[in-house]
């Protein structure tokens, strides 16, 4: 089943870092605010066609393995960010494919989407990555970034978010 995001969704990319934990922190927060929902999405693509093919059978991960492994990163940084307990406002997908396509996706129709940003040092802006390039270039909703600081930190709260890219509506 392919569930879309409502008018009532914030929409995280979740990649297993601590910036995409410390994203959706601050989409938790967002959401109670709002009263929307959040809406983890974890892309994951099969690495088959990407081994060299004259490498071991024994080196090539099952797509089945390698789904379940993307399931349990996903779950182990929800759990990680947003504690043990079952939250009601919180949705996980994972979801076979290229993570800004997938994003943009399941973006479509949301309140926004928002991504995690690692911070290198103080005062820094960095770089955004590819998948948040083509993000901001095909989004149709605003797209937010959430510094982290590469350290693990508690919840969001003072956190610097920056507004990078709001479509006309």
């Amino acid at each position: 089943m392919t569930a879309f995001a409502t008018g009532r969704d914030i929409v995280v990319g979740v990649d297993g870092s601590e910036a995409s934990a410390a994203a959706l922190r601050w989409a938790a927060e967002q959401a109670r605010a709002v009263h929307a929902e959040v809406v983890a999405v974890h892309a994951w693509e099969p690495t088959g066609p990407h081994i060299a093919p004259y490498a071991p059978v024994s080196a090539r991960p099952t797509a089945e393995a390698e789904r379940d492994a993307a399931a349990r990163l996903l779950a182990d940084t929800v759990r990680s960010a947003l504690g043990s307990r079952k939250s009601p406002g919180i949705r996980a997908e994972l979801v076979e494919g290229p993570a800004a396509r997938v994003l943009l996706d399941r973006a479509r129709g949301a309140l926004l989407l928002a991504l995690g940003h690692t911070l290198h040092g103080p005062g820094d802006q960095g770089a955004i990555g590819a998948v948040g390039r083509e993000c901001l270039r095909h989004a149709m909703v605003p797209v937010v970034e959430v510094p982290a600081t590469g350290r693990p930190t508690g919840p969001a709260r003072g956190s610097r978010t920056r507004q990078i890219a709001c479509a006309a509506v």
